[in-house]
């Protein structure tokens, strides 16, 4: 009874902390976009804890994007002044957005299941809190952009800078993504881990992707930003702190700890490799 009421309670305080940042903006296109990302998971939730999958939980995470996005892009769109900025920051999110989930939900049908969940999707409460903190994550994650979307992105230096980095990020996270997917598919490779291609550099490469394409979009909004509606640039240190210390690194570590812990090969290419690349 005490853990699902700190689960509870956790959940509130995601959603609290996510609406917070959205509130400090006072725009009000960016709260009811996290207003719909949160309903949009709180949704969701009950089928797949009635049936107890969690099979479209990814790609769930991708639609709460693409409804958020082109929630703000629709109701500040003009077509007599098109703002090309918004344009082409939403079609970018959208893009990633699409591809991000359909890969994740490819790969679990081939699964059959993600283990991560076979516990959590027991427990009404922990799994409510699973969902609300996806809500959490599209939130803070695309904060930056909703916000830029509902004033309108200008194109300056820092938009192109923005892009570029964010190209960059979405390349290495499409690479690396393709490159443990073939090295996975291979039957010789069966309990082995990957070391080559860019995993040969970086322990984690898609999550070194995954950071600097949301460091691109939160430099995209920059210069759309003004006092308080700079808190939304939380998105790229959320994604860090999420992705190396949350659900990313941390667990994909400790289990490759217990599976190769006891190989040389693999104790020094952790001590030769790092999480993600130079001091990060």
């Amino acid at each position: 009874m005490k853990q699902s009421i700190k689960e509870l309670l956790f959940s509130a305080v995601a959603f609290i902390f996510s609406y917070s940042i959205a509130y400090l903006t006072d725009i009000e296109l960016v709260k009811n976009a996290v207003l719909l990302a949160f309903i949009i998971q709180w949704i969701l939730y009950i089928p797949a804890y009635l049936l107890q999958t969690e099979k479209f939980y990814d790609i769930s995470g991708s639609i709460t994007y693409i409804s958020a996005v082109s929630y703000c892009f629709i109701n500040n769109y003009d077509s007599e002044n098109l703002n090309i900025g918004n344009v082409i920051l939403s079609m970018i999110i959208i893009v990633w957005a699409l591809r991000l989930g359909s890969f994740l939900f490819i790969r679990i049908k081939k699964a059959g299941e993600d283990i991560r969940f076979r516990e959590i999707k027991k427990s009404p409460t922990r799994f409510f809190m699973t969902w609300t903190l996806q809500g959490m994550w599209v939130s803070l994650c695309s904060a930056c952009a909703l916000a830029g979307i509902a004033k309108g992105i200008i194109i300056n230096s820092y938009f192109y800078f923005g892009l570029t980095v964010f190209l960059i990020g979405f390349i290495v996270e499409i690479i690396a993504d393709n490159q443990k997917t073939k090295f996975r598919s291979n039957p010789e490779n069966k309990d082995k881990f990957i070391n080559s291609g860019l995993w040969k550099f970086s322990r984690h490469p898609n999550y070194m992707g995954e950071i600097l394409l949301w460091l691109g979009i939160s430099i995209i909004s920059l210069s759309s930003l003004e006092r308080f509606e700079m808190a939304t640039l939380i998105s790229p240190l959320f994604t860090y702190l999420l992705l190396v210390y949350v659900s990313g690194i941390r667990i994909l570590e400790h289990n490759g700890d217990k599976k190769w812990g006891h190989l040389d090969s693999y104790k020094s290419y952790k001590k030769n490799t790092p999480r993600l690349i130079g001091f990060l």
